[in-house]
């Protein structure tokens, strides 16, 4: 599926344009001096500058959605896809765990699920999906180009995998796991590797939401 509202494609293309030019500016780049796709594990230096992934894409509702759109939250991101065999819904329950035992402080956290299968993960389908875990979380997708935008800068990759015979639908998605945090600034504070402890998650989060309010 690529997003074809014209709405959305006119919006879409005047916002990615100024978008660009934004994070091409040089002072954008004092920030990141390299270009958005520095690794996660980077952030785990003290003294490394802390990079701030931007994406634009389209919520469920049709929206388009960027990470200033939620400058008084911290992020809980993931990637991956609805037909996802096991990952994905393990990943998206632990989400849905997570805002959980946060308790009040989940109002604090906005827990997005981005698509990387738009062919597939129509928007409806994308809302309800996100939603059957816990209706806070949000699914957003967008068209490739977005897509990959959004992808390269929080260095993640995926990549479809078609078996020998198999109709244009019929495919797997290799991508990468894990879900980031990023803070209110938008700037990235932590890649929660797969399968890392709900508990060790819902702590480091906690953590961060105490440090901000000092």
């Amino acid at each position: 599926m690529t997003m074809n509202t014209p709405l959305f494609q006119r919006q879409g293309a005047t916002v990615l344009m100024t978008l660009l030019a934004t994070l091409s500016h040089p002072a954008y780049s004092q920030t990141s001096p390299h270009n958005l796709t520095i690794s996660a594990e980077a952030t785990e230096t003290a003294d490394a500058p802390r990079p701030a992934p931007r994406y634009l894409l389209q919520g469920s509702d049709g929206r388009a959605v960027m990470p200033s759109d939620f400058k008084d939250r911290f992020q809980l991101i993931s990637f991956g896809y609805i037909s996802c065999p096991d990952v994905c819904p393990t990943t998206m329950a632990e989400m849905q765990q997570v805002l959980h035992a946060l308790g009040p402080r989940a109002k604090y956290l906005q827990p997005i699920f981005i698509s990387v299968d738009p062919q597939r993960d129509t928007l409806a389908v994308l809302g309800a999906y996100a939603a059957n875990f816990d209706k806070r979380i949000i699914g957003l997708t967008g068209s490739e180009t977005l897509l990959r935008f959004a992808a390269n800068n929080f260095n993640v990759t995926y990549t479809k995998i078609h078996e020998p015979g198999a109709g244009p639908n019929v495919y797997t998605v290799d991508h990468t796991a894990g879900m980031f945090l990023l803070g209110p600034d938008g700037q990235l504070l932590k890649k929660f590797g797969y399968s890392t402890p709900v508990a060790s998650i819902t702590l480091e989060i906690e953590q961060w939401m105490s440090a901000d309010k000092k």
